[in-house]
């Protein structure tokens, strides 16, 4: 491949792409996410080529390794081409079926697509599935047309060519207008502007400038980032160079989570490809705009995504925070003026230069443009990964798009924005989806986690859960962060084992001022968010809890206990025979009792019972 030297290079190799694209010709598309290769994606690629090989299609039918298609819970997915026809759980064993029925005879396997979990309606095509249907997927639904590791595939859908209209058409400052103009607001979690940031940053003096991808994702159960960055990484390498040349940086770096082996190799391979063809490097297509990219690794830590340990650990130190006296897009990597953005602002970016601000402003809701991209998880019958406009309500992407709470329960809460979001009552089900009304719930956007609660949960141990991980993940380096949220765990912890008292409210309340007030940083200041949430909305649970000694959602070990119900135990024995500690006592034929004195109230007992006679009471 000839090095691009200039737009119109870009633009011929993209009709020469284009050209050679045969619409009507079967594509079969294999998501090749993190999740998908649990699950043996690898093996049904191979299985693919070796059965069309064998049947002599290889020349009809291509096979495209793509990134995550979202929908997490029915991978491994098959999505084939131009008639969209999506096949879920898909196994090595099923493609010969599926090349003989859908490729051969243009049928579907009716028994690999997804089957609505409450209406037991079957979908084939995957743009009639409602996990898809409900949503508007302009960042994320090209991860199922791309092959990550194929720059070919990127430029052919018009990639790249935002950075050549910026590059030949636009001055820095109009570019940087036109993202003041959108008003996108930073998708890692404060939701500050993009545009105000990139200014400050091209307005500080200095010849030396960075421009910084924060892909350093921990929240529990958050991978958004990751899969961009796995499915479609020249997206975000793209909207990196456009905000470099708008703030007059010519070196960049992308900061991986540890934990991110396949994005890190995607896009270090994107990085390389780029500098093949000239959009990364000197003079990027004959503009005179020098750029590269360098990309660092993690090293395992929660903290390090907090945007000064990030740069402390680019910089080679450890990755502590340091007080912000002075902001990073003024004095950031190596003291120089630094833009620092997650992977998913970084994406939006060639949107807003392709489509243009007044476009890009129409989405969304007031003051909250955009798509945000969520990970939903929890107890809700479809989970992964969806894209919908700011404002959405929180009832439509868990019902609709979500499928509702599994087995019929009922819906008890949302958690939102990671560890140090707060939880949301079934009463605000229908309040939209933006970081401003996220904050004014006590909750927040973070990076776009959410997890869906049923209502066997105890918001009390849900709390618990999340300050126990805070305190694992705090550096250590502020009293108020590592001492605060340690003290207001051991608080819970307390409550949950049957031992609190009723000042107990009170001290969590004050501590979390003390913490929020005085920490070094946002995981410190935001730490008390499930406590505070579950405090507003549930404080009743926790108060039964302190006064009755009782978990009413059955969680608490200590605050319940395991009885049979004579009435309904016919003696078949089975819980005598799972119980581990021999705490079950009777005769086979007889009904049985439980020992409290042996019971260590793992319920195993209840889920052994065919008869429902064992209760918790």
């Amino acid at each position: 491949m000839n090095r691009l030297t200039s737009k119109s290079d870009l633009e011929r190799l993209q009709k020469e792409l284009a050209s050679r694209k045969e619409p009507e010709r079967p594509v079969v598309t294999l998501c090749q996410g993190t999740g998908c290769r649990a699950y043996a994606s690898e093996k049904i690629h191979n299985a693919f080529k070796k059965e069309l090989a064998s049947r002599g299609l290889t020349d009809q039918v291509s096979v495209k390794s793509t990134g995550c298609h979202g929908f997490c819970e029915q991978g491994p997915i098959v999505v084939i081409l131009p008639d969209e026809i999506c096949y879920c759980r898909v196994k090595p064993e099923d493609i010969p079926e599926i090349v003989e029925t859908t490729l051969l005879e243009k049928k579907t396997v009716d028994r690999l697509l997804f089957t609505d979990p409450v209406s037991g309606e079957k979908f084939a095509r995957e743009s009639e599935i409602p996990f898809y249907k409900y949503q508007r997927r302009v960042i994320f639904g090209k991860n199922r047309l791309v092959d990550p590791q194929n720059i070919e595939d990127y430029i052919a859908l018009e990639g790249y060519s935002a950075l050549a209209h910026a590059l030949t058409e636009m001055s820095p400052d109009k570019v940087l207008l036109e993202v003041k103009k959108a008003n996108l607001r930073g998708r890692g979690g404060a939701g500050f502007p993009t545009g105000i940031k990139w200014e400050t940053t091209r307005n500080t003096p200095g010849e030396k400038k960075y421009v910084i991808v924060n892909a350093d994702e921990g929240d529990p159960g958050a991978y958004m980032d990751r899969s961009i960055l796995e499915g479609n990484p020249h997206l975000v390498l793209e909207g990196l160079a456009i905000g470099a040349y708008a703030v007059g940086a010519r070196e960049g770096y992308v900061f991986v989570r540890q934990e991110y082996p396949l994005a890190l190799e995607n896009i270090t391979e994107a990085v390389e490809q780029a500098r093949e063809y000239g959009l990364l490097g000197k003079n990027i297509l004959g503009s005179g705009f020098d750029f590269d990219v360098k990309v660092k690794r993690g090293a395992g830590a929660f903290v390090s995504g907090e945007s000064s340990a990030l740069i402390s650990a680019i910089e080679g130190s450890a990755g502590e925070p340091r007080p912000k006296h002075v902001n990073a897009a003024i004095s950031g990597l190596w003291g120089k003026p630094t833009s620092l953005n997650n992977v998913e602002t970084w994406a939006n970016v060639p949107l807003i230069m392709k489509e243009g601000s007044d476009w890009y402003s129409g989405l969304g809701s007031d003051n909250n443009p955009g798509t945000k991209i969520f990970s939903l998880v929890g107890k809700v019958n479809n989970t992964g990964l969806i894209e919908v406009p700011m404002g959405t309500p929180l009832r439509t992407i868990i019902y609709d798009i979500g499928g509702g709470i599994k087995e019929g329960k009922k819906f008890k809460a949302v958690q939102t924005g990671g560890p140090s979001g707060g939880c949301i009552p079934e009463e605000h089900l229908d309040v939209p989806v933006d970081f401003d009304r996220l904050n004014q719930m006590g909750s927040m956007m973070g990076s776009g986690g959410m997890i869906v609660m049923d209502e066997n949960s105890c918001m009390v141990d849900v709390a618990k859960y999340f300050m126990q991980f805070l305190m694992e993940e705090s550096c250590g380096k502020c009293t108020s962060c590592r001492e605060g949220i340690k003290k207001m765990h051991d608080i819970l912890e307390k409550i949950t084992l049957g031992e609190g008292c009723e000042t107990d409210l009170q001290q969590l309340e004050d501590l979390a001022w003390i913490i929020e007030n005085t920490s070094l940083c946002a995981l410190g200041s935001t730490a008390s968010n499930p406590v505070l949430s579950t405090l507003k909305y549930f404080r009743e649970e926790y108060e039964t809890h302190i006064k009755d000694k009782c978990c009413p959602a059955g969680v608490c070990k200590a605050l319940i206990r395991y009885t049979i119900e004579p009435e309904h135990c016919n003696g078949c024995g089975r819980c005598k025979k799972v119980c581990s500690v021999d705490a079950v006592e009777g005769n086979k034929g007889s009904p049985m009792t439980i020992n409290q004195e042996f019971c260590i109230r793992c319920g195993i007992c209840q889920e052994a019972c065919r008869f429902n006679a064992v209760l918790v009471e």
